[in-house]
């Protein structure tokens, strides 16, 4: 019987044999790899993964394309039947290699979700909605530079492996798809002193993008801060780079963390 995509799931089953085995094989899957599917839908990248490991676990949150999937595989899959957004990716173990074709309308959410477990991740290979992916790997002072660039730049190194058309799915989304590897920073160039610190002040910054950063950052940096770290106060957030943003975050952090020193001090 066939199955009918649902939207709520943001279903768009890959097809394109081309796609599936460039995907295939730009994963490079071998015996032992602890992988893991996201959203394996109908099966399109599950049975060549399958071919090549011993073992693949799964994460499917509709249940109908469960149920197929159980008798198509049988025990080689591993299905967790759930939403991948609520999944504790690491009862998995580690060395985790993450694949799938993401959902559209939770790509962002689940990246940041991942990044919760990056100390498990070996390696991501993910398609997204192509716009999405030009926007992880965009530079300072591209347009499509933003919150989600510098908050992946910052514990990934990324690059995009292969554009896919649209016409590669049924139903044929509206956009096209573009794959792209995730590798975790082992050894950072860069850590902000607090990464909290470090997400607000990113999250400040391009929310309201066309402001300039004195204004954008009113509430949590001075002038007197942006001169410390010679940023000027009138760039504006698609401008700095990663470093940059550490930098900033970073005085943000020691600022506030000052009060609660010198009345140690005290005592």
């Amino acid at each position: 019987m066939k199955h009918r995509p649902r939207k709520r799931f943001g279903q768009n089953f890959l097809v394109d044999e081309w796609a599936i085995a460039a995907i295939v094989d730009a994963i490079s899957p071998q015996q032992g790899d602890n992988l893991v599917e996201i959203g394996p839908g109908l099966g399109a990248l599950t049975r060549p993964l399958l071919a090549r490991v011993n073992e693949l676990r799964a994460i499917e949150i509709d249940r109908d394309l469960a149920s197929r999937l159980q008798h198509d595989f049988g025990g080689r899959l591993d299905l967790y039947v759930t939403d991948v957004l609520a999944f504790d990716f690491s009862i998995l173990g580690s060395g985790l290699r993450v694949v799938g074709n993401l959902p559209y309308n939770i790509s962002s959410p689940l990246l940041f979700r991942l990044i919760e477990f990056i100390a498990c991740i070996r390696d991501i290979h993910v398609m997204l909605q192509r716009e999405v992916v030009a926007r992880m790997v965009a530079a300072p002072g591209d347009s499509d530079y933003g919150r989600l660039t510098v908050m992946l730049q910052y514990r990934f190194e990324m690059e995009k492996l292969l554009d896919i058309s649209a016409a590669a799915f049924d139903p044929a989304p509206q956009v096209d798809s573009a794959v792209v590897r995730l590798l975790p920073r082992s050894a950072p160039a860069l850590r902000a002193r607090d990464e909290r610190a470090f997400s607000r002040v990113v999250a400040a910054a391009f929310s309201q993008r066309r402001k300039t950063l004195r204004n954008s950052l009113a509430n949590l940096v001075s002038d007197e801060d942006f001169e410390k770290v010679r940023i000027a106060p009138t760039a504006r957030a698609q401008e700095l780079s990663v470093a940059q943003f550490v930098a900033l975050a970073d005085g943000v952090a020691g600022a506030q963390s000052a009060p609660d020193a010198a009345h140690a001090d005290l005592r």
